[in-house]
């Protein structure tokens, strides 16, 4: 005897009809959907299932609801790339950093929120820096900013016997032109290696707020570390955290001939 196939839920068929509809073209950016009496009775459904199907729309970004102006469709943020040359400097030219690579922007139209405070490695850290757990350490909390859209967010932890009273423990110079590896080498630190590895995961609440995306938009977290010429690290950047389904990491891989 045959098990029967679960029907999809009515809501979900329509949220992915409006969908289709989205990335289509049908309704473009800027454009209101029609009103929940209007896509009852288009549907022949119950206002609850209209509204189910628009909460998923909404946890997924691609809508949001104004007062007055009823239910529009999001502007979806571009594609970006991070290319796996980005922390290689640049000769010349304006100031920049990977994160500005990564995005395709010049300087002004960069910024981000910054929060600096003295921290010590925790047992995740200390192992991430292979230092003693309890090593004083100088946590940096960024938001950056791409055109005022708020795109990625990271903490930076450098050690605080490397940076105590120099200009890279105060976040007044930031944003700092040559990001990261720029910083060191003032104080004479020069990187020679960086490591990053990636993860994927819904977003935490505070993940959603900052970066002002739905509940079911999903981000790619990744933890970075410079290591100097010794091999010491220096600075461990965990996690990174941006939103997933915008952004592509490439890697290139030289193969002996």
């Amino acid at each position: 005897m045959g098990i029967a196939l679960t029907q999809r839920p009515e809501y979900l068929r329509i949220a992915a009809e409006l969908r289709t509809a989205i990335h289509e073209g049908a309704h473009r950016p800027g454009d209101r959907l029609p009103t929940l009496p209007e896509l009852t009775e288009s549907y022949g459904v119950s206002e609850t299932t209209i509204r189910n199907a628009l909460t998923v729309l909404r946890n997924e970004g691609l809508i949001e609801s104004r007062t007055r102006a009823g239910t529009i469709v999001r502007e979806q943020p571009p594609i970006h790339r991070l290319a796996a040359d980005r922390y290689k400097g640049s000769p010349g030219g304006a100031p920049q950093t990977a994160f500005t690579k990564d995005q395709g922007i010049g300087w002004a139209e960069y910024r981000l929120d910054k929060f600096f405070e003295k921290t010590r490695a925790s047992a995740e850290l200390a192992a991430l820096f292979e230092c003693e757990v309890g090593e004083p350490l100088l946590a940096r909390h960024f938001v950056f900013y791409d055109n005022d859209a708020p795109t990625q967010m990271s903490t930076s932890f450098v050690r605080w016997s490397d940076v105590a009273g120099t200009p890279v423990a105060d976040p007044i110079n930031e944003p700092w032109p040559g990001g990261t590896r720029a910083q060191l080498a003032t104080l004479g630190i020069q990187v020679r290696r960086v490591t990053e590895a990636f993860t994927v995961g819904m977003p935490t609440e505070h993940e959603r707020e900052t970066l002002r995306i739905g509940k079911a938009v999903p981000v790619l977290r990744f933890t970075r570390r410079h290591l100097a010429e010794d091999g010491r690290v220096v600075e461990v950047a965990h996690p990174i955290v941006r939103r997933g389904d915008t952004t592509v990491v490439e890697f290139a891989v030289d193969l002996d001939a």
